[in-house]
């Protein structure tokens, strides 16, 4: 059979079918894709992420919890109304627990608990570690306190009122401190001293 004949055929076949009362409307489905849904995650917490992985085939276990309290902590976070965006807030994040370790490892000490003492002195560790490679700046003290001290005397050049110049002082702050590893309550704290 030629090929002209199996077409012939073919169009005899498809006209001696009953055909529909009304036409099928041919709908073209066109679906929309996004591959960009949301924010990249800040790149400290895929590294986490990563080394999160490492730690459960090593069975290192004080890398493990640190790094699935560091996890749950910014899950948490993003249930809220101020997510973690930033390597900046993951390193704010960091601080945060390794400040409720300090605190834990100085009450297991009090109460004589050497195991637990050992324990969180680890996981300190390991945060110091997190803390020292996030790639944020930090501020020492000095670098910190020289800032507010400038701050403070931009501020009464400008003639502020002694009411609301801690204010100011922390409004001029904020720009030259963003992107940067500060404890705002630190900071605070500096200027009330410095201004008062």
């Amino acid at each position: 059979m030629s090929a002209k004949q199996s077409m012939q055929l073919f169009r005899a076949l498809r006209m001696s079918q009953p055909t529909l009362r009304q036409p099928i409307n041919r709908v073209s489905v066109c679906r929309f894709y996004s591959t960009f849904t949301e924010d990249a995650p800040p790149p400290l917490l895929s590294k986490l992420k990563a080394d999160l992985k490492t730690a459960m085939r090593a069975k290192d276990t004080p890398r493990l919890t640190v790094l699935r309290a560091i996890m749950s902590a910014n899950l948490n976070a993003s249930k809220t109304s101020t997510p973690i965006k930033t390597d900046v807030q993951l390193v704010a994040l960091i601080r945060k627990i390794q400040k409720s370790s300090q605190d834990a490892a100085a009450e297991a000490k009090a109460a004589n608990r050497e195991d637990l003492v050992q324990k969180e002195e680890d996981q300190i560790k390991v945060l110091n570690e997190y803390l020292a490679n996030s790639g944020v700046e930090s501020l020492t003290e000095a670098q910190l306190k020289a800032m507010v001290q400038d701050a403070v005397e931009a501020s009464k050049a400008a003639g502020t009122q002694a009411k609301s110049i801690i204010g100011d002082v922390m409004k001029r702050l904020s720009g030259a401190l963003e992107g940067k590893d500060v404890d705002r309550k630190e900071l605070a704290k500096m200027v009330k001293e410095l201004t008062g």
